[in-house]
């Protein structure tokens, strides 16, 4: 599956903006999207997820804020994001691996998009 992330860009602190991660080349709805977001000099680390059926978590850092969903039929996965703080400035990417078990690491994605640049200013 090839996945194509869009939506980043610059916005001031408390702002909101919303990451698309439009997919394509495979059944949409039998993955597993992910998001995880990489600043400079730092690891990249899990933001959020949505499971084929819909279940959402979050990393404690984003939760209350930021909201993840899909439209299948689209086969798009959307990253909602409200309250941006200079700290949410990083790279994003989406991710996504065969529908199981939920998971947070990196290693366990198979498919990733090109990331997007999300700059939140003080």
């Amino acid at each position: 599956v090839q996945l194509q992330a869009s939506g980043g860009g610059l916005v001031q602190a408390g702002g909101s903006l919303r990451l698309s991660c439009a997919a394509s080349g495979r059944r949409f709805s039998s993955y597993d999207m992910g998001w995880f977001r990489q600043a400079p000099g730092k690891e990249r680390e899990f933001v959020g997820a949505i499971s084929w059926s819909a279940y959402t978590y979050y990393a404690d850092s984003v939760k209350g804020r930021f909201t993840i969903s899909r439209d299948n039929a689209k086969s798009t996965a959307y990253l909602q994001m409200i309250s941006l703080k200079p700290e949410d400035t990083a790279v994003y990417y989406c991710a996504a691996k065969l529908a199981g078990y939920g998971s947070t690491y990196p290693s366990d994605y198979d498919y990733w998009g090109q990331g997007t640049l999300v700059t939140v200013s003080s």
